[in-house]
């Protein structure tokens, strides 16, 4: 059933103290590996990242072409007309890209996606400074994590998102930062929210819907016309994969495409940021990992100087249990 906030605050009552200090050193200390569990330092992460990375976006571009993919084909369309091919036949790639004058890049395109399905490619996990310099000193492959970057969060425009981060949309390190600012402008992490759900699953084992009690709208636009509006994990995180992908691959100074990290263990999201690049004719998948929920809360509690900014998530309090390319 759905009961109203007023409701929802009385039920709330005397659970939310025993389950909020409880949450937090769960949250904090357990599940990291310190006494069980594992962390992002510690686990097979390339085999979690790579589950499921790779091109997956139904059209795309491609110089003055229009890339299409259909299971294992590629389509090529442009001025100079259609073709359709096995997507890492990359003789026939050579011939296509001839036809539609692509200078290399649909070849270059096809010779990542083929590594890519063939496991022939190796992540790297770094901070978020590291991740960008070792992108900028590699050779960029924008055409295939453009095709790597999910249907879902494609849409929002550049200049909405220009607008809450005050960063050019092109330049991802900028966003990054530019994110960590706009959501301590505009929101705040959704504490009412968050124990409304500690009750619902662990006082009334979902009898009551709690949470949607709480729930605001938070697209962009929302944000930025309300202001201090309360968000969860996972809400961060879609924005955020939302603000990477609003310019094209090619635009980027970095090339990057965004995905979902879920911890199930601590029911948290948060956000992967990746790039691919050949160097010595390897394909390599730099990645690092942000937090916006921690920027945002660290914010609200007036805990930075004890706690740091809290945007970076490649540490050993975080792990990850799947990482979806949305």
């Amino acid at each position: 059933m759905d009961i109203g906030r007023r409701r929802a605050l009385k039920l709330l009552g005397g659970g939310v103290t025993a389950l909020a200090g409880f949450r937090a050193l769960d949250n904090v200390v357990l599940g990291y590996g310190v006494l069980v569990g594992t962390n992002l330092h510690d686990q097979d992460l390339a085999s979690v990242a790579g589950d499921a990375f790779g091109p997956q976006a139904e059209t795309f571009a491609l110089g003055d072409a229009t890339a299409r993919l259909d299971g294992a084909d590629l389509t090529v369309s442009s001025e100079a007309g259609e073709h359709t091919f096995g997507r890492t036949d990359v003789e026939r790639a050579r011939a296509v890209d001839a036809d539609h004058g692509l200078d290399g890049a649909l070849v270059a395109f096809v010779r990542d996606a083929a590594a890519i399905d063939a496991g022939d490619v190796r992540f790297e996990f770094s901070t978020v400074d590291a991740f960008f310099e070792r992108c900028r000193d590699a050779e960029p492959r924008p055409a295939v994590v453009e095709a790597s970057r999910g249907p879902w969060f494609r849409d929002e425009p550049a200049a909405t998102v220009e607008r809450f981060t005050e960063a050019d949309a092109t330049d991802p390190k900028s966003v990054v930062h530019g994110l960590t600012d706009g959501f301590r402008e505009y929101a705040d992490y959704d504490v009412e929210r968050y124990l409304a759900g500690s009750v619902e699953d662990n006082v009334l084992f979902g009898a009551a819907d709690l949470r949607s009690s709480f729930a605001d709208p938070v697209a962009f636009d929302a944000l930025l016309a309300n202001g201090e509006t309360g968000m969860f994990c996972y809400e961060f995180v879609f924005r955020s994969i939302e603000a990477f992908h609003a310019r094209p691959a090619r635009e980027q100074s970095v090339p990057v495409v965004a995905g979902y990290v879920r911890d199930a263990r601590h029911k948290h999201a948060y956000t992967i940021l990746a790039s691919v690049v050949r160097e010595d004719g390897d394909l390599v998948v730099p990645a690092t990992f942000v937090d916006y929920t921690h920027t945002t809360l660290y914010d609200d509690l007036y805990v930075r100087g004890v706690m740091g900014e809290g945007l970076e998530a490649y540490n050993t309090r975080h792990r990850a249990t799947e990482i979806r390319w949305y």
